[in-house]
């Protein structure tokens, strides 16, 4: 494990209620599955064998290649074997980002998935990716170090990598050509995204986009990783997350986000983030 790494910790919810880095090395990693989370995360791929699917685009990465993933975009990492798997993530808290941005610098501007020629993946030129890398490696040290101002150096990093990260994504004219997914694949997403509310099975989808079930299925799992089921109950748990965080009561979250009672949305709850929906909310009220 090279210098300055830590071990690798599978946990998808930070404790630092700032930012948060890590230096990763694996020889052999266990599948990782899809999943989402509140915070603003960078990656910065370094070695291995990897393929990236973020909402329904797969990107093949290549040692340089940043990836923006914003809070609740649902992505997935598969890791292919043999090869050791280094990267380089940080995490940045949502409420400590828009602090950041108070100052007249919009900083989340990177992520924002309206914006003109928006991309998940950044690929630097070759000088730009070795000063990025450069960057993250000063910051990663600092953040777990002991020493005298470690904590404020490494707070002076992070700014200046959100500025160089951004003017990269603002002058991006050309960026990498992702992965296309299939049209019927783009249809249904949308779709769900507009009617997660709704009574929304895979058999309702198949009529709605004229298909058989078993094709639907079969190229929703290709692309997205995992199943339509899994993907609407995906979609329901974070909008829940959201209203709660906005004050919304658990008893009336579950109504606005298609679980058809209480106990089907605390069962689901509580299984994906291991926290009952009350708690959820008194922790973030």
């Amino acid at each position: 494990m090279p210098i300055n790494a830590q071990r690798f910790d599978s946990r998808q919810s930070m404790k630092n209620k700032r930012f948060e880095i890590f230096h990763y090395r694996d020889q052999k990693l266990e599948n990782i599955s899809v999943h989402h989370h509140d915070f603003y995360e960078i990656y910065l791929f370094l070695s291995g064998n990897v393929r990236f699917r973020i909402e329904g685009q797969t990107f093949d990465l290549e040692p340089g290649d940043l990836l923006l993933i914003s809070p609740q975009e649902l992505h997935q990492p598969e890791i292919g074997p043999d090869d050791p798997y280094e990267r380089i993530v940080l995490w940045i808290d949502r409420s400590y980002m828009t602090a950041l941005c108070a100052d007249g610098v919009d900083f989340a501007a990177c992520f924002d998935r309206e914006a003109p020629n928006h991309t998940n993946l950044l690929r630097p030129a070759k000088i730009r990716r070795v000063s990025m890398g450069q960057l993250l490696e000063r910051m990663n040290r600092e953040y777990h170090s002991s020493e005298l101002g470690s904590e404020v150096y490494a707070q002076g990093l992070l700014l200046q990598f959100l500025v160089e990260l951004n003017r990269m994504a603002r002058s991006n004219a050309n960026p990498p050509q992702k992965q296309e997914e299939p049209d019927l694949v783009s249809q249904v997403l949308t779709y769900i995204g507009n009617h997660y509310q709704e009574n929304i099975t895979l058999e309702s989808l198949a009529a709605e986009f004229y298909v058989s079930k078993y094709h639907l299925s079969h190229e929703f799992s290709n692309r997205v990783g995992t199943s339509i089921y899994r993907y609407v109950i995906f979609r329901r748990l974070m909008q829940a997350r959201e209203l709660m965080a906005l004050g919304q009561a658990p008893g009336m979250v579950y109504q606005n986000c298609g679980f058809g009672d209480y106990a089907n949305f605390y069962r689901a709850f509580k299984g994906e983030y291991g926290i009952s929906p009350r708690d959820f909310a008194a922790n973030v009220s």
